[in-house]
């Protein structure tokens, strides 16, 4: 078990340094690639993704993953809150790592780039707010993902699993992520979103615990759900 959490923490972590680093690398002042663009992030949100699977094997990183996980019977109920517990706190870590290794560069930024952009460095925000329908959309976006991995799950083929979960990701982000920025995971959004209220970060906007709860909070919980029950009684996939 302690094995297994640690392996969870691991590999939320790396892929937010990969996620939130991209973010920070392409926003902040004075960093060599800042502009590049959301092809570049979303691009390097998938790669940072299959990476982590490729290193840390049959992780979830997603506390929607282990709960679908846990509906589809193949992890105990038990494991749910500490596996959600270790991911999230692979976030904040991994959030905290980014801060340090960008110091400079939000120093540089603080007159420039406003605080709400700082925020969202860290965790996900609405292009229009529409908490409804932003709601919605996280829920698809999880539905689509979860039941896109449990698809390729049933190849059994392990080296099939870190590539398409990385592309997925890239489609996904490119199709659907517009909206919300297809957070689909409460340890991608939540951990970063901690990590920003408790960094002595200069002009700090609030935390906008209300979107952050509500919608990338839950809306994954309830995709992932029914994507289990969808894919297991019309595919037949445990």
């Amino acid at each position: 078990m302690i094995h297994e959490l640690i392996a969870e923490f691991m590999g939320t972590a790396l892929m937010i340094i990969f996620g939130v680093g991209v973010h920070c690398c392409t926003v902040l002042k004075g960093t060599k690639y800042r502009g590049s663009g959301h092809l570049f992030a979303i691009t390097t949100w998938g790669f940072g993704i299959t990476i982590s699977l490729f290193i840390f094997g049959n992780v979830c990183i997603n506390p929607a993953m282990v709960l679908a996980q846990c509906l589809l019977g193949n992890l105990p109920w038990i494991d749910l809150l500490p596996y959600s517990i270790a991911e999230v706190l692979g976030g904040i870590v991994a959030s905290i790592i980014v801060w340090v290794m960008y110091a400079d560069h939000f120093k540089a930024s603080e007159n420039e780039i406003s605080p709400v952009t700082i925020r969202n460095l860290f965790s996900t925000s609405p292009g229009i707010r529409n908490l409804p329908r932003n709601f919605f959309v996280e829920f698809l976006d999880t539905f689509i993902f979860i039941s896109g991995i449990l698809a390729m799950s049933a190849i059994k083929n392990p080296g099939v699993m870190p590539i398409g979960v990385g592309l997925l990701v890239w489609s996904i982000g490119m199709g659907l992520g517009g909206t919300t920025g297809f957070a689909m995971n409460l340890a991608r959004d939540m951990g970063p979103r901690i990590a920003h209220a408790i960094l002595p970060i200069a002009n700090k906007a609030d935390s906008d615990w209300q979107y952050g709860i509500i919608v990338p909070g839950i809306a994954p919980f309830l995709g992932a759900a029914c994507s289990a029950l969808f894919m297991h009684c019309f595919f037949g996939i445990n």
